[in-house]
């Protein structure tokens, strides 16, 4: 693992080797590290994961099977910024498999509860755009989707 930057904590009641492995799988530049387990001082069952860290698209993470305290919510989301309509396609049909959840606007939740925002990169120029009108296109045509349509948010910054 490497052992400069930050380090994302994700906390699990239970799923955090499952999820590590389930991330792992979806992006690209991914990689399992070390499981630590609870040991016989506990909380947890002894030999049971206690963590799990791993590397998805280059980020580091670990996952922590901490209990049922604390849930994620959209207070906290990933960022994905896709190249084109088929990597919005790839990354939001593969999170929402499995019991993941649609959202509006590029946003969705994965089958663990965590809220990531599946974007083509391109929306970003357009809704930053100088020409106001341009960027008010764009992000009303954001504003009416789940998934985000590159084709259909182009149309609409170019006053199509």
């Amino acid at each position: 693992m490497p052992a400069d930057g930050f380090t994302t904590c994700l906390w699990f009641d239970g799923q955090a080797e499952e999820a590590a492995h389930y991330y792992v799988s979806v992006f690209k530049n991914s990689e399992l590290g070390r499981i630590s387990r609870y040991t016989q001082a506990g909380p947890g069952p002894a030999d049971s994961v206690l963590t799990v860290e791993f590397v998805a698209n280059g980020q580091k993470f670990v996952a922590l099977n901490g209990g049922p305290q604390f849930k994620f919510d959209e207070a906290i989301s990933f960022q994905i910024d896709c190249a084109d309509q088929d990597e919005v396609d790839f990354y939001w049909n593969k999170l929402i498999e499995g019991g993941g959840e649609a959202g509006p606007c590029g946003w969705l939740k994965d089958k663990f509860g965590l809220s990531w925002q599946v974007v083509p990169a391109k929306l970003i120029d357009m809704v930053m755009d100088p020409d106001p009108e341009k960027a008010s296109r764009a992000t009303q045509a954001m504003l009416k989707m789940g998934k985000l349509d590159v084709a259909a948010l182009e149309k609409a910054y170019a006053g199509e």
